[in-house]
């Protein structure tokens, strides 16, 4: 077999899946896709994509077209005669005369078990929920939001102290592998898609760094969710003594009940400071602080001498 395959990604989630690719036994990768180079860093000095500096090592031609919707995009995509185009974590959204392009098809390595968790953020939103088990689905791309049949699922556990960064790249890793395994399938045409269950649909909503504001009076299992979904973006964030203060790890503190106000410090210790919440309260165990680096508790402790019964928010 030999295959002519164009890969589309951004972000460092898609790595495995383009590592999986380009060691592929009769696959040829003729193009990359990834989004235009972004201004990066203090200096705001323009930086190309994980995907990009993976595929320039590998040798394999990059296109960054801001629109694929617009001018030649069609057209030069067809060019390169792609027998398929795999999607993961791209960014742009592929029009209809994208998708009937390639001779297999578009597929989308997709970060959760369709159809749970279609959308734009279906990593944090499987933390913020509380999901036992999450998982990556090898998509045949359609024109809806992440509607289209399914090849192959592969699950993944999500950890108790799972973060939004550490889960997504527990789930990245999986992506390839499930790549790995079922891309003869697909290009051979012996696996088949299978339809999503419409009853089974949850969606994963694009969130807002507003979204992230911790609200105390809110309950310590659903704080403690959103402060481990929310990193590394758009970290959960509450103000300290008059400044932002972000929240990298807590969990939910079991065995306390009233005692302390919403975001009243109840006590503080080598294992973090613990917070009430409107229910119950939250230990956080790792924060940054405005203009300084992210920090163990005890270490920002420390720093600040933070006490029980000051308040943040």
């Amino acid at each position: 077999m030999s295959a002519k395959v164009v890969f589309a990604g951004t972000s460092e989630f898609a790595l495995p899946s383009l590592e999986a690719l380009a060691s592929h036994a009769g696959v040829e990768v003729v193009a990359v896709y990834t989004q235009p180079d972004r201004p990066a860093g203090r200096g705001r000095k323009l930086t190309p994509s994980p995907v990009k500096t993976l595929a320039t090592a590998l040798d394999i031609p990059v296109c960054q077209p801001r629109h694929l919707d617009k001018g030649d995009a069609a057209e030069t995509l067809a060019r390169l005669e792609p027998d398929l185009v795999v999607v993961t974590a791209y960014g742009l959204i592929l029009p209809p005369a994208i998708l009937a392009i390639p001779a297999r098809g578009c597929v989308n390595v997709h970060g959760s078990l369709l159809p749970r968790w279609r959308g734009a953020a279906p990593v944090q939103r499987a933390i913020e929920a509380g999901d036992a088990v999450t998982g990556v689905s090898l998509m045949r791309m359609e024109a809806g939001l992440d509607d289209g049949p399914v090849y192959a699922r592969s699950e993944v556990a999500v950890d108790a102290r799972d973060t939004g960064g550490t889960l997504q790249a527990k789930l990245a890793t999986a992506g390839g592998q499930l790549l790995r395994d079922h891309l003869d399938g697909i290009l051979e045409a012996t696996l088949p898609a299978v339809g999503q269950d419409p009853d089974q649909v949850t969606y994963a909503a694009k969130f807002s760094p507003e979204e992230a504001r911790v609200h105390w009076n809110g309950s310590a299992v659903d704080i403690a969710r959103r402060i481990r979904a929310f990193n590394p973006w758009p970290m959960a964030s509450t103000s300290f003594r008059g400044k932002r203060l972000r929240l990298l790890m807590a969990w939910e503190e079991p065995g306390i009940g009233a005692g302390g106000g919403p975001g009243e410090v109840l006590s503080t210790g080598a294992e973090g400071i613990v917070i009430a919440c409107g229910r119950g309260a939250i230990r956080v165990a790792r924060l940054q602080s405005a203009g300084a680096r992210a920090m163990e508790a005890r270490d920002f402790l420390n720093g600040t001498g933070i006490s029980a019964g000051e308040r943040l928010g």
